[in-house]
């Protein structure tokens, strides 16, 4: 049997840093409350809901504010200022909410204590965590079985998604093919035990277009190892959970293997939740609109001077037509030469324009979409016909976005800023293949605060 070096998941680090936040927080309010003048945060039997009003906060704004992002919780520099900002937005929303939480102290210094207790707890943690859990001796070892020409590439993208994977070689089912990948060590079927037990490997990863390049005493080696209960995955279901994207680029005519409709397209309760929601969040949308048209309508006359109202015609579910209402950023006949892609720093998006985007207030008249059907609240951003039918040309599975109803946010839309060439719509169709593949109310959850954080971070499309 062999025996694996301790190392942690992307969802395992995820959880563990919310877990040990929520932990040490706890303990170090407990330690203020017993052993200083702090009894703004003594819990009884009576208060008890207080923790959990605590919990939901920092769950709630820890995310908003990125500090579960394994890239920035990886060094103390990039953590500390989304810590600071969760710290403070946590209690001012808890000092805020009286009828849920205790009344403001009469000392007001306790609430100085209370936000350095939070605080200090936190960033005592990830110190902690990028001193120990973040390092070499944490990393999960994986070994690769595939062709050399695809190896370079897929070990690029795995380490960009995850820097504590490390990939120690690969093992080439086409002995006849001498290609030397740049990125790893290449390896024959023979050294398959070698190479497991030097380097540790906990995870086998299978990325081969062509099962039947693997030998039989390669197929024998991995059988051994899986009897023996060692981790064997294909490749696009490891890219797939660690990216949250549905690799299309290396499907093939068997992609319904890897590739299931999802059943909560099928699921009543669950169609039934999202329409109620999606005609709620339309009414209170309108609403919203109305309170934004007079300082829109102002800026629209001073910096865009055209119509304040913007249509454009997008492809809608199963293909079908409609027209998008927006809110106009950018010049009048800013397409009198024909439709073209919307760039990061396109000249014809007004200064006004820019700012509408920025804080994606330019979106709010989509309810009106949302209302009449033609949209979602969330699902994948609805694209012009010209685009779609370029795009579908060199894209496989194009289309498949317009299996479900689009969005006004979408997945695709908090994990990808911007999108104006073909390489950027492979990435987003990636994303919105997998929300289709995947959507529940958790992921639908999940979107929203991460729209949330777009806007506080100003990532407008």
């Amino acid at each position: 049997m062999f025996k694996n070096s301790i190392s942690f998941d992307i969802s395992e680090r995820k959880i563990l840093l919310r877990l040990m936040d929520i932990c040490i927080v706890l303990g170090v309010l407990y330690a203020l409350s017993s052993y200083f003048y702090f009894d703004y945060f003594t819990i009884s039997n009576e208060n008890w809901s207080w923790i959990i009003v605590l919990i939901v906060y920092i769950s709630i704004f820890g995310t908003v504010f990125e500090i579960y992002d394994l890239q920035k919780s990886s060094t103390f520099q990039s953590t500390l200022p989304n810590v600071f900002m969760t710290a403070l937005v946590v209690v001012t929303f808890y000092l805020m909410t009286p009828y849920f939480t205790p009344f403001l102290p009469e000392k007001r210094v306790q609430i100085v204590f209370f936000f350095l207790g939070i605080l200090g707890g936190i960033l005592f943690w990830r110190a902690l965590y990028i001193t120990f859990i973040s390092t070499p001796r944490f990393y999960k070892h994986a070994l690769l079985v595939g062709e050399p020409q695809n190896i370079d590439e897929i070990v690029t993208s795995l380490k960009a998604v995850d820097p504590n994977y490390n990939i120690v070689g690969f093992i080439n089912c086409e002995p006849e093919n001498k290609l030397k990948p740049k990125t790893v060590e290449s390896y024959v079927a023979a050294d398959l035990s070698r190479v497991i037990s030097e380097h540790k490997v906990s995870e086998i990863l299978v990325a081969t277009y062509d099962s039947e390049l693997i030998t039989t005493e390669l197929y024998q080696e991995l059988m051994n190892l899986l009897e023996q209960g060692f981790a064997i995955k294909e490749y696009t279901q490891a890219f797939e959970e660690m990216t949250s994207r549905v690799p299309v680029h290396y499907l093939g005519k068997d992609f319904y293997k890897y590739f299931p409709f999802n059943r909560n397209n099928q699921n009543k309760l669950y169609l039934l939740q999202r329409w109620l929601f999606d005609i709620g969040f339309g009414l209170i949308c309108c609403v919203v609109c109305l309170l934004f048209l007079p300082f829109v309508l102002l800026g629209n006359l001073i910096g865009n001077r055209g119509p304040l109202f913007y249509k454009q015609e997008r492809v809608g579910l199963h293909g079908k037509l409609f027209s998008i209402i927006k809110f106009r950023t950018m010049v009048v006949d800013a397409e009198k030469n024909g439709a073209v892609w919307a760039s990061k720093n396109d000249a014809r998006i007004t200064a006004f324009g820019k700012f509408l985007r920025l804080t994606r207030i330019d979106e709010i008249p989509q309810c009106l979409n949302v209302l009449k059907g033609e949209m979602s609240l969330i699902g994948p951003r609805p694209e012009r016909p010209k685009f779609v039918k370029e795009l579908a040309e060199v894209i496989p599975f194009y289309e498949a976005r317009h299996m479900v109803k689009p969005g006004i946010t979408g997945w695709a839309q908090v994990k990808v800023r911007y999108g104006d060439s073909v390489s950027d719509s492979l990435m987003k169709l990636q994303y919105d293949l997998f929300y289709i593949k995947r959507r529940s109310f958790f992921l639908d959850l999940n979107i929203l605060v991460k729209t949330v954080t777009a806007v506080v971070f100003f990532r407008g499309q």
